[in-house]
């Protein structure tokens, strides 16, 4: 009994007969798939028992794409439009008291520096509580009678040292809190005049130059005034890199 065509499914006949695949074809038949050019058993390629040439033979292996000019010039367009989005929404969150900050691994460096400075703050004023509290330094206009009575080569008495030594202590632990992050080596110039309000901040002068500044967080930074040697904080919009 003669087989029927893989492709027409009608019989195929000794003279016209193409076995290949497992299948019957008519020479005619035993084309590709995709194009319909006719095939011979020399150039046909078989897919799930499909003849296919050798153009338009399926690939089933992955292919990585091609670093092209194109794709080139898309990834730096995708990159332009994430930085002008972010601008966007910053411009957009500014002045509204506080704006969503991405939790990126700077920001985890800063919020640990932030919190072991919190935490010599927090020692600093457990430790006056525990003494009895800071004694204030005497001023020149209200002079302490305790201090009037000790003569310059006498030295004070234990009671007299113990109240007064809580309140110097504190110095070289402020010190350490207010101590700067590693140095950028980042160079400013201030465009205004600012006065220093606290006694971590610093004052300057329009045109002064601030050195080794970093960026604490969002509107402050720590620096170094070159023309006075003072460092501490101060307001980022106050100032301008260089």
């Amino acid at each position: 009994m003669n087989p029927s065509c893989g492709r027409c499914g009608t019989i195929v006949y000794p003279t016209e007969k193409v076995n290949c695949l497992d299948k019957y074809w008519h020479k005619g038949c035993f084309s590709c798939e995709i194009c319909k050019m006719t095939l011979n058993m020399k150039n046909y390629k078989g897919f799930e028992k499909r003849p296919y040439c050798n153009a338009h033979y399926p690939k089933t292996n992955f292919t990585c794409v091609a670093d092209t000019p194109e794709n080139l010039r898309l990834k730096q367009q995708s990159k332009m439009q994430s930085q002008v989005q972010y601008k966007e929404e910053f411009e957009k969150n500014k002045g509204k008291g506080f704006s969503a900050v991405a939790d990126t691994p700077e920001m985890q460096r800063i919020k640990k520096t932030q919190d072991h400075i919190s935490n010599i703050k927090y020692h600093e004023e457990f430790e006056k509580n525990r003494m009895g509290g800071e004694i204030p330094s005497p001023q020149p206009n209200s002079p302490n009678p305790v201090f009037q009575q000790q003569l310059p080569h006498q030295p004070p008495a234990a009671s007299k040292n113990y109240n007064y030594e809580p309140a110097a202590a504190p110095g070289p632990v402020r010190q350490a809190a207010a101590a700067p992050p590693p140095s950028s080596g980042k160079r400013y110039q201030a465009v205004y005049d600012y006065a220093a309000a606290d006694e971590d901040e610093v004052g300057f002068l329009e045109g002064d130059v601030i050195v080794d500044a970093q960026v604490i967080d969002e509107g402050w930074m720590y620096g170094r005034v070159e023309r006075t040697g003072q460092q501490g904080m101060l307001p980022a919009n106050y100032v301008e890199a260089i």
